[in-house]
């Protein structure tokens, strides 16, 4: 993160969902020399083509059923700052060669204007898919990868980074204290080898998640394991139970 920051190349930021990786597209943009213009984030997959290529490039009045005024799309809205593609892979096929020629030419046009601007915007994307077989069975655009690939960054997933996860459980129960307004929570020693031992299938997401369950759950002491337990999925997907600890 800190050796792509400061350069204006478009970074892929790829992982599992809930390794944070909207959290590395911030912190990019917060250590780049954009920091003071606009950070403009748009989740991919909530949007049908149509108003994908809206939102993305905006459009004249007029340009197509219940255009009744003209828009301005994400990318002149993150005009000298950053936007964020969450989710890249779940754009149209159509829309990406579009997407691939603003990367190749750093222009656009609004839907149904035939005025070309100029674009300003470091382009940075996530996506939890094995990109290479989206690429393979015709989801994805190889030349459109290898624009947004500049610079690929990999989050890991929280059970490849154990170490993290004490300094995650003290910054999350800060983090709900703050919210409910008491002291932060406790975990016994059992919890906390509780949480070191678990594979995280939904990663940060989950361990906030359980942290928060906790918090507000609590009604006074460290929070144990038979507390912890029970929330926790065990790798057949089904919930932890007392026999998982003769395992």
């Amino acid at each position: 993160i800190a050796q792509a920051a400061p350069t204006p190349e478009t970074v892929l930021i790829c992982g599992e969902s809930g390794t944070g990786k909207e959290l590395v597209a911030w912190a990019i943009h917060a250590a780049s020399n954009r920091a003071n213009g606009p950070f403009v984030g748009l989740n991919c997959p909530v949007l049908s083509a149509q108003l994908m290529e809206s939102e993305l490039f905006g459009h004249c009045r007029g340009a197509f059923t219940g255009a009744e005024s003209d828009r301005t799309g994400r990318f002149e809205l993150a005009g000298g700052g950053t936007i964020l593609l969450d989710e890249v892979t779940e754009i149209d096929l159509g829309l990406q060669a579009k997407l691939l020629r603003v990367l190749q030419d750093r222009t656009f046009e609004r839907v149904g204007s035939s005025h070309t601007m100029a674009l300003d915007v470091r382009v940075l994307a996530t996506t939890n898919c094995d990109l290479r077989a989206r690429i393979a069975d015709g989801g994805f655009r190889e030349d459109l990868y290898y624009r947004l690939a500049v610079l690929p960054l990999i989050v890991p997933p929280l059970r490849d980074r154990r170490e993290d996860i004490p300094e995650l459980v003290t910054h999350f129960l800060r983090r709900a204290a703050g919210r409910l307004g008491k002291d932060p929570c406790s975990l016994d020693r059992g919890a906390d080898d509780l949480l070191l031992g678990y594979h995280w299938p939904g990663n940060v997401r989950e361990l906030e998640n359980i942290i928060t369950r906790a918090s507000v759950l609590n009604t006074g002491g460290p929070i144990g394991t038979a507390e912890m337990r029970p929330w926790l999925i065990d790798a057949e997907g089904g919930p932890q139970d007392d026999a998982a600890d003769g395992m």
